[in-house]
């Protein structure tokens, strides 16, 4: 599985890819950070996040985009502009028909170091670890990135267990309803058709 990480925000915007399967060691295949300066018009730095994962997408044909879930901050305006960023990758992916998966920061940090808490450095000492590289990515939004990548892989056949686990439960209860539905119209029928026969 190829997935492209994407921790969305409006200045740096970082972007990783990682290839590989759960249970078997991982190799990254590119990381970055797609830039937009911030004394620009929000519509034109919109316009080159979009330009610049479209890029990336061209690149290495991901088979799903793992991007970091927006939740609420002390402040609005950087909840915004990422909330913002997220869109737009999600966007791109989906045009395209690729997959997007949502995970939360403390989701990523749990799958990658085993603690829902750990900072940054913790997090990009891990991905250099995990994809055995020389030296952790820099910055730190471009080892967030492989991190969701990472997240997403180790986190994908238990997702797909449970979609199928719950997609299966839903036509039980179908089955079971209808079956509920025609027992009952045969009950109600049945009286009014023996007293046809008697009269």
């Amino acid at each position: 599985m190829r997935v492209l990480g994407v921790d969305p925000g409006l200045t740096r915007c970082g972007v990783g890819v990682v290839e590989g399967v759960a249970g078997r060691p991982l190799a990254m295949r590119g990381v970055g950070v797609v830039r937009t300066p911030a004394d620009a018009e929000l519509g034109h730095r919109l316009v080159a996040i979009e330009q610049g994962i479209e890029q990336w997408l061209d690149e290495h044909s991901p088979e799903v985009v793992a991007v970091e879930r927006v939740f609420s901050q002390h402040n609005v305006r950087t909840v915004m502009g990422t909330a913002q960023a997220s869109a737009v990758a999600m966007l791109c992916a989906s045009r395209r028909g690729i997959p997007v998966a949502l995970h939360t920061p403390s989701e990523v940090k749990a799958a990658v170091t085993g603690s829902g808490r750990a900072d940054k450095a913790q997090v990009g000492a891990m991905v250099t670890r995990l994809l055995r590289l020389d030296a952790p990515p820099k910055p730190a939004d471009a080892a967030d990135a492989l991190a969701l990548a990472i997240c997403h892989i180790w986190r994908a056949p238990a997702q797909n267990r449970l979609q199928q686990a719950v997609a299966q439960n839903r036509l039980q209860q179908a089955a079971a309803l209808h079956a509920s539905k025609t027992s009952s119209a045969t009950s109600t029928a049945t009286p009014s058709a023996q007293k046809g026969r008697t009269a």
